[in-house]
């Protein structure tokens, strides 16, 4: 498997202080990615700020899980900003490089079991399988910068390399920048998702997001 495009040496450049590399999260940002994800998908506000050392809990252990499960078809990647900083020591000064992790996304491959044929929509029968991306979070003073796009971007060439030629996702209809973001990289409506949440109380729908690609991405 090549991961040339994950090697720290290839890099985006932010700012003429900052470059962002893109690799597979290791175990020990699992701190720093559960930080992220819990920072921007749920607020400090109301009964959702009392919740938050909960919800940031069943976060990590969830991805600390998947993170240690060596899935074959299972990716975390992170987006690594590097700053250009300097330091001063008696009368000379010297330039450092310092490493934050700033963005996160996750991709597997999702199945279906013969029983739950019947429960399906139509745009999950023609495959039992299926490439599914979750998780893009990017930190908010990294945001608008383009690294969400190559996050975007690495996983649909992953998963091309595992077979697949389609790439799904979830976001909620009131998450109007994520949907700009998919929009732009190419991502369609497939369909909408109705929950009792969004019957009852009114609650925003889930949208279920497709692009499809060829070997030329």
């Amino acid at each position: 498997m090549s991961t040339k495009f994950l090697e720290p040496q290839v890099q985006e450049k932010l700012s003429n202080e900052f470059s962002f590399f893109i690799r597979i999260a290791q175990p020990k940002d699992i701190n720093s990615i559960t930080e992220i994800l819990t920072n921007s998908f749920y607020s400090y506000q109301g009964i959702m700020g009392y919740a938050r050392p909960f919800l940031r809990l069943g976060i990590y252990e969830d991805l600390r899980n998947r993170i240690r499960s060596k899935s074959e078809h299972y990716l975390c990647l992170v987006a690594m900003v590097v700053k250009n900083t300097e330091s001063t020591k008696g009368v000379s000064t010297t330039r450092e490089r310092e490493q934050d992790l700033i963005g996160t996304v996750e991709i597997d491959v999702r199945s279906r079991s013969g029983m739950d044929v019947l429960l399906l929509n139509s745009w999950q029968l023609d495959n039992f399988e299926y490439a599914y991306l979750s998780n893009l979070a990017v930190d908010a003073n990294y945001r608008k910068l383009g690294v969400a796009q190559q996050l975007l971007s690495y996983c649909e060439q992953k998963v091309l390399g595992w077979g697949f030629c389609e790439l799904y996702l979830h976001v909620l209809e009131n998450n109007y920048t994520a949907r700009r973001l998919y929009d732009k990289a190419g991502y369609q409506l497939q369909e909408v998702e109705w929950t009792f949440g969004s019957l009852l109380f009114g609650q925003p729908r889930k949208l279920l997001l497709r692009k499809s690609f060829s070997s030329k991405i």
